[in-house]
């Protein structure tokens, strides 16, 4: 980063690949040692042999078949919402906006929870889907109560209008797993916000909506970049702004809704991961966009790890460990907002 004659940041693409460059192996980093901690710690040399093929069968089986799926979920979900809340704040142009606080996380999750009950022998990949549904009902729902007269949205209206309705949807999630025969109620516990208990089919499941959401995501930059200059500005400029924003929105409702299947509702990550990577890259959604993924990434691998190692054999959820850390700057910001 350099500075201008008045002294204002100056953010480079040179600047930005390096950010990426070393959040990649802060990344790689936290998976290596995500990948020997556990009830059986394996030192880093076991952990790399197993990755190549190598040490005994036991390790392998620890590393590959339960670790690795786990570490592959962590990641893949705190890139999708960090790149949901991103998508969420570029289109709404509000910085209190993300999956969990606009009602898109506990929506996808009374759905997918729903979808559960009713059909606990559908197939996998119809859990995504279910997620997405609830997830555009619970946002819906929001921007219906949030707005305000000719349709304007206050930043700090959303906010308070969206916490209202996420704990109201998730108290009717909790309702319905009270509900719930016995024995299907713990297999529900992912929706609490934990990486606990993923394997190779839920990381299967979720690997195809982030190859092609994420990459999608980004290929919005620019639209969000027109967004951001405000309705007037991007209307002259040759854009289509309605059907700009629900092309966004879809895409950043469907990367919350698909990360809600995989770890359930990990608070405040979409808002923390953005903020910082406007933070380290300023605002051009090319850069930031990449930076947020790897950001949301290491934050939730690292709130796995450390969940659990804090208290063993007990294992702390990654989703209140990160609401921990961005549930006092939700509140920074929200008293910052005017």
């Amino acid at each position: 980063m350099t500075a201008l004659p008045g002294g204002a940041p100056r953010f480079t693409t040179a600047r930005a690949v390096t950010v990426a460059v070393i959040l990649a192996a802060l990344c790689a980093a936290l998976g290596i040692l995500a990948l020997g901690l556990g009830a059986v710690p394996t030192p880093a040399r076991s952990v790399l042999a197993a990755l190549l093929g190598g040490g005994d069968d036991l390790t392998r089986q620890l590393v590959l078949d339960l670790r690795v799926p786990r570490v592959a979920v962590a990641l893949l979900c705190g890139a999708m919402f960090a790149a949901s809340g991103t998508v969420m704040q570029g289109v709404i142009r509000n910085p209190l906006a993300s999956p969990d606080l606009v009602g898109v996380g506990a929506g996808a999750g009374l759905a997918a929870t729903v979808f559960l009950l009713a059909w606990p022998a559908a197939p996998p990949g119809g859990l995504p889907w279910a997620a997405l549904a609830g997830a555009w009902g619970g946002f819906g729902l929001v921007l219906l109560l949030a707005q305000e007269r000719g349709g304007r949205l206050h930043p700090v209206r959303l906010a308070l209008v969206g916490v209202a309705v996420a704990a109201a949807l998730g108290a009717a999630q909790q309702l319905v797993l009270v509900r719930a025969p016995d024995g299907l109620g713990s297999a529900l516990t992912f929706l609490t916000g934990t990486v606990y208990g993923a394997d190779s089919l839920r990381a299967a499941r979720l690997l195809p909506w982030a190859l092609i959401l994420l990459p999608a995501a980004w290929a919005l930059h620019r639209t969000l970049d027109i967004l951001n200059l405000g309705e007037d500005l991007a209307t002259s400029l040759g854009t289509r702004v309605n059907p700009a924003r629900l092309l966004a929105l879809g895409v950043g409702v469907a990367l919350a809704g698909a990360a809600v299947t995989g770890a359930g509702i990990l608070g405040f990550v979409g808002l923390l991961a953005p903020h910082l990577a406007r933070l380290l890259v300023g605002a051009r959604h090319a850069r930031a966009l990449p930076v947020s993924m790897l950001l949301g990434a290491a934050l939730v691998l690292a709130a796995d790890t450390l969940g659990r190692t804090l208290l063993p054999p007990l294992e702390v959820p990654a989703g209140l460990l990160t609401t921990l850390v961005g549930a006092p700057y939700f509140l920074y910001l929200l008293r910052k907002t005017p």
